[in-house]
């Protein structure tokens, strides 16, 4: 029995970054010797065993045969007599299927993955095994912005050929969503969308973000050209930000895709016709609730940051409402994301544009520390106001009062 570390552990240790996700592959053993061994089998029919002492996950050298269309659709083939070499020729690209001696350090590169991360290429292994997983495609995409690795020619060539031929329509919602994120959560996003343009592999799994780079804007206003490139601008200044947040950016313009342009197209009404679309999408990816409804909110909302010092009063409140339903304060997220769609331009942003920007995030957060001081018992006549129907018009009339009084601004209301 000889153990070995494998995959992008031993990638990152090569890079001189610091390893994550560390996985081992098991030589020369059969499953009933690792569990005489003391190690835990995670299903019966996965050659996969947890070692107790720490924790980590330890695979049977294999082979593997496609079954299926679907991304799991594999049976598994164990034997002590599979060599470490035939075990790595089944993983995807070249920097991954390399292995480490954690005993010597001594690195085994059957493949030649080292040179291609010195020359920061993702390259197939091998064509037969790369088309059986059409995930392999998305990893491609997103290795690039995760890697900073250019894809091969050769190796985008096949990805093309794999979406040519409708292999990713056999891609569940939720794989697709898993990549996404690790894709949102790289320092270039963007790169994870132009090679997934580049390939067809956008329009095969996200048709709504691929429509978007059809979609054309004001020159005057977004000289990048489209709605497409928008969101990418949006995308790098949303780095660092949470999931939650580059999902909604990511989401937010969805709706200038269905609103039909006038001769300059402003794409009136596209926060309203974005709500369906948004959701639709987040449904086809069991996107969980938290982060969806987030998106939908800001998808609805996201012109409005720049128009409150302008609002009644009366839609102020109506506004900080939905930002603070259901005791959830995105307010501070609801703010990063319309910074990131305001900064989203290829055009110098002034200084006396972001001053007014920041004046406007001064408003709301305040307006909305106001109205989370006072309760509806702060009202003078509170015991004696009857607790029918009427009763929310004279709170809300309260804190129209409240606001009128103590904001820097005053706005008149017009009821």
């Amino acid at each position: 029995m000889k153990i070995y570390q494998v995959g992008g552990a031993v990638r990152d240790i090569l890079m001189r970054q610091t390893p994550h996700d560390i996985d081992y592959v098991v030589v020369g053993a059969t499953p009933a010797a690792m569990l005489a061994a003391g190690y835990k089998q995670i299903k019966k029919d996965i050659p996969v065993f947890i070692n107790p002492a720490d924790g980590r996950e330890y695979a049977l050298a294999r082979r593997e045969t496609k079954t299926g269309c679907r991304h799991d659709d594999f049976r598994f083939e164990t034997s002590p007599d599979i060599t470490l070499a035939e075990d790595l020729i089944r993983r995807d690209f070249t920097c991954n299927a390399i292995a480490r001696d954690p005993q010597t350090g001594e690195i085994i590169d059957p493949y030649n993955g080292t040179a291609d991360i010195h020359a920061k290429v993702l390259r197939h292994i091998n064509a037969e095994h790369f088309v059986e997983d059409p995930l392999r495609v998305l990893r491609l995409c997103r290795f690039t912005a995760q890697l900073d690795f250019t894809p091969a020619p050769e190796t985008l060539e096949l990805a093309r050929q794999m979406t040519a031929t409708g292999m990713l329509a056999h891609l569940s919602g939720d794989r697709i969503r898993q990549e996404l994120f690790k894709a949102l959560d790289t320092p270039r996003p963007d790169v994870f969308f132009r090679t997934a343009i580049r390939c067809g592999a956008l329009a095969a799994v996200l048709p709504e973000i691929n429509q978007l780079f059809a979609t054309p804007e004001r020159p005057d206003y977004h000289p990048e050209g489209n709605s497409g490139e928008h969101t990418l601008l949006c995308l790098q200044h949303a780095v660092g930000q949470s999931l939650k947040v580059k999902l909604a950016v990511l989401l937010h313009d969805l709706g200038k895709t269905v609103t039909p342009p006038d001769i300059l197209p402003a794409h009136h009404g596209h926060a309203e016709a974005g709500i369906p679309l948004v959701r639709k999408l987040c449904q086809r990816l069991n996107i969980p609730n938290e982060l969806s409804n987030f998106a939908v909110l800001c998808c609805a909302e996201h012109m409005k940051l720049t128009l409150v010092r302008q609002m009644r009063l009366s839609k102020l409140i109506k506004l900080i409402t939905r930002l603070q339903r259901n005791h959830d304060n995105n307010i501070p997220d609801f703010i990063h994301v319309c910074t990131a769609d305001f900064l989203g331009r290829r055009i110098p942003i002034t200084m006396e544009q972001r001053q007014t920007l920041a004046a406007d995030i001064r408003y709301l957060r305040r307006a909305a520390r106001i109205l989370n001081r006072i309760k509806a018992t702060d009202m003078p006549n509170f015991s004696s106001l009857p607790k029918d129907k009427t009763f929310a018009e004279h709170w809300h009339n309260f804190q129209i009062e409240i606001l009128r009084r103590t904001l820097t601004i005053l706005v008149p209301d017009k009821h």
